[in-house]
């Protein structure tokens, strides 16, 4: 049962008094004492910024945190409220120490030191952060260590009047340290800084087991929940959500759902923290809304990791939309929480401090899906409800039922309250274009459409009425690519009735010569409403048109795949995973084949153009150099939704050698998972790939 917050953080302070375990010695010289710290309400809502680390690396120059400065600025993102510019690790020099031990900005990136920058900050109406490590600095395994000197960093932080410290714990795990001792520990400098400067202290501990390897519970980024809120403004909840440059949609789920453990030890002044938001480092436009609907209705601090230098006007739209940083920002504190099942769709909720409810209706699937959820379910009573959609501002109204027409790993996010006064527009969901066949196959609901040129396609678009009043004369109208057709099927109806669905099919034909990538499906559908004109609503559709099928004896991993995934950097071309090595197990390379990290999907367009493959998998010979923690993987190849193949669970010890029937298959699909276990250290080969078609 979760307890009241007040309650458990009464709990915590008191279990905060602690004693130092033997593996983790009391440093030497350090005055900081390991009494709790008294939490300060710094920031009531949760913090916003920037930080250095994923556009930046690992060699932040004075410059560079300038120019972003300014563009925050002059962009409005500062009034937007992304406040904080953090300087993030490798801002010290190579000895982080001078003499007399205080730490020491690397002079090559920061000439004249970090006070005249963080002046500059100020000036600009920001405020900065500065990075260190909890554990003690050991070469050559961690760049910058406080351990030993916790009281005397935060007042040289307070000295160079930084607003705001991230305390890694990166040397901490080196040192095999005891994170709630020393993070409380660092805390209670914090707060006894000599300036009495306010300091916002957050938590970053992302040490995670599978993915580090096997760690006791207790030293974990799990774990940080059941002290942090005492101390800390907010706490890593997860490892990092990405790589330098890179921050994928599968991990940004990942970290959201870890994140969402515990939703009760959040509250105004202290919040959980899932890690950065990543536009452009790896997402769509839509996953990368779907990571800030998310964040934001997690009350999580809003800390952008990518170059906003870079940025399109889409991403910065994105960071900046007011209705979705109130909902963010609302000063109740509170972390949504999941109605109903976890699965493929969800409905999260967060109630609000005027007692409206944020409503996300999340779709992780591959393919368009209308989803719906009602007021009851949130926790709202009435029989009229006002919702306005965050993203686009459309206000509508329906008599209980919440639905939305969600793309691919797309997220519809609602703020809902009892409506009032004379009746609005009803609430009518137009749905997104979803081809359901291509030529006599039909395309399961969950799996992403593939066409070819000269293809034909069935297209059905779903017209919902949630409101409480009818609509008159809906239509839908189907645009297509140049030189594609689309033809109606069947006549529209002359009115839509309360709680009543409308369907409009088209056939759609490819030219034989349709240009393989991405296409577009446009619908816009229109329909009247009483003394409020005919409304409009576009939807789109992504639809995959296929390259060439193979023809004769190939190297499958030589033809143009349709889509290609990899759990870290990306699928390689007859390499191992990352390009650095041959494809290798148990001693003996390949010539030809893939290198992928766990999860994976590669798909590939055969046409049923192709008979056989024959391929060599397992885990490669790279790993034996990293350690012995993970290298476990699952290996499948589906054919149309079938599973054609299956290795079981392959260790560093095993290969499978598969010889697979392809007759008929359409599109072919070579799938990695972890077997599991997470994906640390699953280097997966496909070797050989030798395909006939």
């Amino acid at each position: 049962m979760k307890r009241h917050l007040t309650v458990l953080l009464a709990l915590l302070t008191a279990l905060l008094v602690v004693q130092t375990p033997a593996h983790a010695a009391p440093p030497v010289g350090d005055s900081a004492a390991t009494a709790p710290a008294t939490q300060q309400v710094l920031s009531p809502t949760p913090y916003m910024g920037w930080n250095t680390y994923y556009a930046l690396g690992g060699d932040p120059t004075d410059a560079e945190v300038r120019s972003i400065a300014d563009f925050l600025v002059t962009s409005g993102l500062r009034d937007a409220g992304y406040e904080y510019v953090w300087i993030d690790g490798n801002w010290a020099a190579p000895t982080p120490r001078s003499s007399a031990g205080d730490l020491v900005a690397n002079p090559e990136q920061f000439p004249d030191g970090l006070k005249p920058l963080v002046d500059y900050i100020h000036a600009k109406g920001l405020k900065a952060g500065i990075y260190t490590d909890a554990g003690p600095y050991i070469p050559g395994k961690c760049g910058l260590g406080s351990h030993g000197y916790y009281q005397r960093d935060a007042d040289q932080f307070a000295a160079w009047e930084f607003d705001a410290v991230k305390v890694d714990y990166l040397c901490g795990i080196a040192a095999d340290l005891d994170p709630k001792t020393v993070y409380t520990e660092f805390a209670q400098a914090l707060r006894n800084n000599a300036g009495g400067r306010p300091m916002l202290f957050n938590l970053c501990n992302p040490v995670t087991s599978p993915d580090w390897g096997d760690y006791p519970q207790e030293q974990q980024s799990t774990y940080s929940w059941s002290y942090a809120p005492a101390i800390a403004q907010s706490w890593r909840t997860y490892t990092d959500v990405g790589f330098v440059g890179e921050i994928k949609f599968k991990d940004v789920l990942r970290n959201y759902d870890a994140n969402a453990r515990h939703p009760e030890v959040a509250g105004p002044g202290h919040f959980n923290d899932p890690d950065y938001l990543g536009p452009e480092l790896g997402m769509s436009d839509e996953e990368f809304r779907t990571q800030m609907t998310l964040w934001s209705v997690a009350a999580a601090p809003l800390v952008i990791g990518s170059d906003v230098r870079a940025l399109s006007r889409t991403s910065l739209g994105i960071l900046a939309d007011r209705d979705v940083l109130a909902i963010n920002q609302d000063t109740a504190g509170v972390q949504a929480v999941r109605v109903g099942p976890a699965g493929t769709t969800e409905t999260w909720v967060k109630r609000l401090a005027d007692g409206d409810r944020a409503v996300v209706l999340l779709n992780r699937g591959d393919s368009p899906a209308t989803l719906t959820t009602t007021a009851q379910s949130v926790g709202l009573s009435g029989d009229r409800f006002t919702l306005k959609d965050a993203w686009t501002d459309r206000v509508t109204e329906s008599a209980g039922t919440i639905s939305a027409a969600v793309p691919a790993h797309g997220a519809a996010l609602f703020r809902v309250g009892p409506a009032a006064g004379a009746p609005g527009v009803p609430h009518v969901v137009a749905g997104l274009p979803r081809v359901t066949k291509v030529g006599d196959d039909a395309v399961p609901a969950a799996v992403a459409p593939v066409a070819a040129g000269g293809d034909r396609a069935r297209v059905e678009v779903n017209v919902r009425n949630d409101g409480a009043r009818p609509v008159f004369a809906p239509r839908v109208e189907l645009t297509v690519p140049d030189g594609w057709t689309a033809r109606p099927l069947g006549k529209a109806p002359k009115l839509l009735t309360p709680d009543h669905t409308v369907t409009q099919a088209f056939t759609i034909s490819l030219p034989a010569d349709a240009a393989p990538g991405s296409a577009t499906l446009t619908a816009t559908t229109s329909y009247e409403v009483t003394g409020k004109g005919r409304p409009r609503q576009e939807t789109s559709s992504p639809l995959v048109v296929a390259p060439a099928p193979p023809d004769g004896d190939i190297v499958l991993s030589h033809h143009d795949w349709i889509s290609a995934t990899s759990g870290w950097m990306s699928p390689t071309v007859d390499r191992s995973v990352g390009g650095w090595s041959p494809i290798s197990m148990l001693g003996q390379e390949y010539p030809t084949g893939l290198g992928v990290a766990s999860p994976s999907t590669v798909r590939y367009y055969l046409g049923d153009r192709c008979t056989r493959l024959t391929t060599t998998v397992g885990i490669d010979d790279a790993v034996r150099n990293v350690g012995p923690e993970g290298g476990t993987s699952t290996f499948q190849v589906i054919g149309d939704g079938q599973v054609l193949f299956d290795s079981g669970v392959l260790t560093r010890d095993d290969i499978r050698r598969a010889d697979i029937d392809l007759t008929g298959v359409r599109v072919l699909d070579l799938v990695v998972d972890d077997a599991g276990d997470g994906g640390y250290n699953d280097r997966a080969d496909w070797a050989g790939l030798d395909t006939t078609c």
